[in-house]
């Protein structure tokens, strides 16, 4: 008798990320259109570039790879979040403070629920942008708004208990059975279904007047999925081919400006919300018809992880750009872009890495091709990589067949794995309708890193720290293969030389 299949958490990862994708097209067609243009971009830029298109991740990860965002509003519906991700081995990574990133009204913090190992990146990143509502902000609700949203939300109930205990049994036992993982997924994916339930009238509109993202917060008895995120190659061109296929888009293109250097961090657009159906129950009773904006499709790429010095340059980088380009066009802010980036950050990704300003990892590979970080090719010349390499000799070779060269220890960027609190802010408010009302002359409830912890009763990854850690493993792996000291690999043998 054969031993029933037991799916382990990467594998409860991946097919929730399809069975999410599925859902939402069905939900929002445009999303599936975004999809077809993001396949056609990557093919078309592989084609172009051959092996140099996979130098942040091969095709087959970004062809697969989703981020999602959701949104809940207290710390016992968070926690649950938790529990249900940390039965595919997502783990939260990050706090992003998005009350302050942008000028219209957006009363959350979030954490970011991702795989944390590189090779469980590698077999699916896929991620999920968590944010939570703060009712306690003044600047936000006031203290009779904080009492009916804590009314509203601690009546509902947005997770099941079959789908949080098979949630906790996969999490205890690394997996599940296949018959009781397709429940815990059929659960799962149901749970971010969209609701046809009425939304009481009244109530939603008072809290779209303070936010709208708050609204699709507080106002609904149910959460949602309020994107799904592919990953291309080529945003600028996905950005044009979407416009021409009538798509609206929103204004501009979220993160770093297209230049000649490495592409660093993460840069994000969508096309606009959509009016989407919803039915509404008036104070008199009554259910009509109305519609909703809340719902949009994200695009994004990813470029090089930065170490804290490099987000640091990045931050005083976007500082300078919001304070020159304010009132400009995009096409203008885009080019004082480019002028900050090229005082800012260097051309190559080797000076990126002498300079510790971005993360690479130090593998080893042979004459015959080896293949870099999350099974991309190890040697490439990507935009701004002037792709060299270096060899060092292994220690105990004189054995090797006549010919034989030593390996080569190859320099590969690590892929930038999280978000962006500015970028996020500016995603979200672009789809807003209205600002939204916020009182800056009040004191915003203190929320960081530590209180987000506490609410999900589980340590907050650092991702600097994941980074590192990440940096650290491969060069203590190829200096004990090589019997050398680990930080002599990270040092140019030749000028301009990438090791």
């Amino acid at each position: 008798m054969s031993q029933e299949k037991f799916l382990e958490p990467w594998q409860l990862r991946a097919a929730f990320a399809r069975s999410l994708s599925d859902m939402y097209g069905k939900e929002v067609p445009a999303y599936t259109t975004l999809l077809e243009v993001s396949h056609e971009v990557n093919a078309d830029f592989v084609a172009t570039h051959g092996a140099d298109a996979e130098r942040l991740g091969s095709i087959d990860r970004v062809t697969a790879e989703r981020h999602g965002a959701i949104r809940v509003g207290t710390p016992v519906e968070i926690a649950q979040v938790a529990r249900i991700f940390g039965a595919m081995g997502m783990h939260p990574v990050g706090f992003y403070d998005l009350r302050d990133a942008s000028s219209s009204s957006v009363p959350v913090i979030s954490t970011a629920f991702r795989p944390v190992d590189r090779d469980e990146l590698a077999r699916n990143p896929f991620r999920v942008f968590t944010s939570m509502l703060v009712p306690g902000d003044r600047r936000f609700f006031t203290r009779d708004q904080e009492r009916r949203l804590d009314e509203f939300l601690g009546a509902r109930r947005l997770f099941g208990p079959e789908l949080l205990r098979l949630a906790d049994r996969a999490e205890a036992e690394g997996g599940l059975p296949a018959v009781e993982a397709a429940e815990f997924l059929r659960l799962a994916t149901q749970a971010f279904e969209l609701s046809r339930e009425p939304v009481d009238q009244a109530w939603y509109r008072e809290l779209e007047a303070v936010s709208a993202v708050a609204a699709d917060i507080g106002g609904i008895t149910s959460t949602h999925i309020n994107h799904l995120t592919p990953r291309v190659l080529d945003i600028d061109d996905l950005y044009a081919r979407m416009t021409a296929r009538g798509i609206t888009m929103i204004p501009a293109i979220q993160g770093p400006p297209r230049w000649e250097g490495p592409d660093v961090l993460l840069r994000q657009t969508s096309f606009r919300a959509l009016a989407e159906p919803r039915t509404f129950r008036t104070p008199d009773g009554q259910v009509v018809e109305d519609s909703l904006r809340v719902r949009f499709g994200e695009v994004e790429a990813r470029g090089i992880a930065l170490t804290r010095a490099g987000r640091a340059a990045y931050d005083t980088a976007v500082a300078e750009l919001d304070e020159r380009a304010a009132g400009t066009t995009e096409a203008e802010r885009q080019r004082i872009g480019r002028e900050i980036w090229h005082r800012t950050f260097p051309v190559t990704e080797t000076a990126l890495a002498d300079q510790g300003l971005g993360y690479f990892t130090y593998e080893l590979t042979s004459d015959d091709g080896g293949r870099g970080d999350d099974g991309g090719p190890g040697v490439g010349a990507g935009r701004g990589d002037d792709g060299g390499s270096a060899s060092h000799d292994r220690p105990g070779d004189a054995g090797a067949p006549a010919g034989a060269r030593a390996p080569r220890v190859i320099r590969t960027p690590v892929v930038y794995e999280d978000f962006l609190p500015r970028s996020a802010a500016g995603i979200f408010q672009s789809n807003l309708t209205e600002e939204g009302a916020k009182d800056a002359g009040q004191t915003g409830a203190e929320r960081d890193d530590d209180w987000m912890a506490g609410a999900l009763g589980r340590d907050l990854n650092d991702p600097f720290e994941l980074y590192a850690r990440q940096v650290q493993r491969s060069l203590q792996a190829a200096a004990t293969t090589l019997g050398v000291a680990p930080e002599t690999l990270t040092t140019p043998t030749t000028p301009g030389g990438q090791p």
